[in-house]
């Protein structure tokens, strides 16, 4: 599956699905972003059953801002609709490789586990 772009409009729906979902969040401008941009693009075909999505954050500003985007590129990861990574700063391939592993790897129970009983002691 090619990487897809995300807009304001498909983004919540892109990533509340069942299975990962990568988002690098970049810009026309960015070098690194660019450098980055083939390793992604090059994950997309190594694991088609992953969504791999970008958010050009000049055109959507509003999902800079909602997700705190403060450096470029950003590399989020979802999984059954759950934000399981978080990270600014171009991976490398097989750091990207890494992290998918482990997002592959999560027990998706404990997480929500845990979110649950975070949630609850913030009362």
């Amino acid at each position: 599956m090619a990487t897809i772009e995300l807009t304001t409009d498909t983004f919540d729906e892109t990533v509340s699905k069942d299975g990962i979902v990568l988002v690098d969040f970049w810009a026309e401008w960015c070098g690194p972003c660019k450098r980055f941009a083939p390793i992604f693009e090059q994950s997309s075909t190594v694991k088609p059953e992953i969504v791999h999505a970008k958010v050009d954050t000049e055109e959507h500003q509003e999902l800079s801002v909602k997700y705190g985007i403060t450096a470029i590129p950003t590399l989020m990861a979802f999984r059954d609709g759950i934000m399981v990574f978080n990270q600014a700063g171009a991976l490398p391939g097989p750091a990207l490789e890494q992290l998918i592993g482990a997002v592959e790897g999560l027990d998706m129970d404990e997480v929500r586990a845990k979110i649950a009983e975070h949630e609850s002691a913030q009362g």
